[in-house]
């Protein structure tokens, strides 16, 4: 097992040939008695990485016991488009998942986290990791996702996200393919979603929308609605989500 606590390594993906190999920055704690694995996603609109929804919550999550792995994917203000920011996403779960006993975790514990646009890679990492081949199963453990970008248009989209993600003209399909929730499957890993009422960049209803459809297809979830709030807290707020998703992550991987 690796005994010190931050490295970076980069990711690939085999089955795709465009993949510049994301870095990941590796948080690896000396003790994980669950083996527990999170990758993270930092926010910012698929144009920035917001440093406190990376690198924040790695240290927070490292210090409950759990390896991070924070990823640098690629983004729209650097000229990339999806499926881009998709295939970074996979390739550090591939890339992990095949090191898992180096980093002393349990493959089968790997889980993302992501916040605002972040929280739509991971929910899209969520509902179409099946469309990629590997040697190591590409499908998250559990997701966490805060306040999320779910939806790619309508009343409810985030237009800069999408905007970053897809380009200036989008075609009704690749929209249709990014809006997370219309494709969660009985097959989709069970989840944890927090947003508050109050979030005036991405509405509180992306959530809904997509707790909406793990109900329907019986994925496990637990989603937490906050009054009071503005978008992009992290974990800066007056509300305890982060011990309630310690706890949460601790029941699901103990199933």
């Amino acid at each position: 097992m690796i005994n010190y606590s931050r490295q970076t390594i980069t990711a690939h993906l085999a089955s795709s040939q465009t993949n510049p190999a994301p870095e990941v920055e590796c948080w690896i704690p000396t003790k994980n008695p669950l083996g527990i694995g999170l990758i993270i996603f930092p926010g910012g609109g698929y144009r920035n990485l917001a440093e406190h929804e990376g690198a924040g919550y790695a240290e927070f999550f490292y210090n409950a016991g759990i390896a991070c792995f924070v990823v640098t994917y690629r983004l729209g203000s650097d000229d990339h488009r999806h499926p881009a920011m998709l295939e970074d996403a996979l390739a550090a779960i591939e890339t992990i998942r095949t090191q898992a006993d180096d980093f002393g975790i349990d493959p089968d514990k790997l889980g993302v986290i992501g916040s605002s646009a972040g929280g739509h890679l991971a929910a899209h990492t969520l509902v179409a990791w099946q469309n990629y081949e590997s040697h190591v199963s590409l499908q998250p453990s559990f997701g966490i996702l805060c306040y999320p970008v779910i939806v790619s248009s309508g009343d409810y989209a985030h237009a800069g996200s999408m905007q970053n993600l897809a380009g200036e003209t989008p075609s009704a399909k690749l929209l249709d393919s990014l809006s997370c929730d219309k494709h969660v499957s009985p097959q989709t890993p069970p989840c944890f979603l927090w947003h508050t009422v109050e979030d005036a960049s991405v509405p509180v209803e992306n959530s809904f929308l997509f707790a909406k459809a793990l109900r329907q297809h019986n994925v496990p979830f637990e989603l937490h609605i906050f009054d009071k709030g503005r978008h992009g807290m992290g974990l800066d707020t007056p509300f305890d989500w982060s011990n309630a998703c310690l706890r949460w992550i601790e029941e699901t991987t103990q199933v």
